[in-house]
């Protein structure tokens, strides 16, 4: 696991590729939950302090491929 600041990344679900910041299956669902509840970038930044790239970086993928486990 990497060390990022305050937070450690947990299992390899929604893979970033440079930057190798991994996220939760649970929070992965949850950024998805908070966009379709119509929340902003920076409110789910600020409910779940997950980077603001990452949480575009999900939302995109889910938009794109309807899913958000890193695909093979």
């Amino acid at each position: 696991m990497k060390h990022l600041g305050m937070q450690t990344a947990s299992t390899n679900i929604c893979k970033r590729k440079s930057h190798s910041l991994e996220l939760s299956e649970f929070k992965c669902g949850t950024v998805i939950g908070c966009h379709l509840c119509n929340k902003t970038i920076r409110e789910i930044f600020l409910l779940l302090n997950i980077p603001q790239s990452a949480i575009s970086g999900i939302g995109t993928k889910w938009k794109q491929l309807g899913t958000t486990v890193a695909q093979p």
